[in-house]
């Protein structure tokens, strides 16, 4: 006989934090918090030192899955160009989900303001893994300029992220020349 053990008070909160924070922002209130857990505030400050600190860990949590939606597997036997196009081709099907309200990691970074705010640091690191993984593709793909490259299309991941959470737009038929286009450019075949 198997019996599902309830998630952890900690698991709990980590993950009201990361939902609430995406569908309500960062501003969510402690009580919001706890209550949506199912945790006491002093249960809370037991296991984080503060508010920020939970939310920089719920972040934290979710960052493989973030990029597990996103980045294609490491050993496939794609093309750089077909790899880079893949995180777009994600991005436009997960935007056309009503749930989708952008970039999670952009939006903290947005909202806070404080690049050393706890969360906007693990916000910029998760943000820069994904700029790395651009730059590598764009460098085994022949780019001229690799850094130049995964900075445009850094830029392009969160300005049609944005534009597609605020629903100014769809990412149907847009994202994909655009992003064949900045490839051609650069020279990645």
């Amino acid at each position: 006989m198997t019996t599902d053990a309830k998630p952890s008070s900690r698991d709990r909160l980590l993950e009201a934090a990361a939902t609430l924070a995406y569908a309500e922002g960062v501003s969510i209130g402690v009580e919001a918090l706890c209550k949506a857990a199912g945790v006491s505030k002093r249960s809370m400050y037991q296991l984080f030192e503060s508010k920020d600190e939970l939310l920089a860990a719920s972040l934290e949590r979710r960052a493989a899955a973030f990029a597990g939606r996103l980045l294609p597997e490491g050993d496939d036997a794609r093309s750089p160009r077909e790899r880079i196009l893949h995180v777009f081709e994600r991005l436009e099907s997960q935007s056309a989900a009503p749930e989708f309200l952008g970039c999670p990691y952009l939006a903290v970074q947005i909202e806070l303001k404080n690049p050393e705010h706890p969360a906007s640091r693990v916000a910029r690191r998760i943000k820069q893994g994904m700029t790395e993984f651009f730059r590598k593709e764009a460098e085994r793909g022949g780019a001229g300029d690799p850094d130049l490259l995964a900075r445009q299309l850094v830029l392009l991941f969160d300005g049609a992220s944005a534009r597609a959470g605020i629903r100014a737009d769809s990412l149907a038929g847009l994202i994909a020349p655009t992003v064949a286009t900045l490839l051609d450019a650069a020279g990645v075949a």
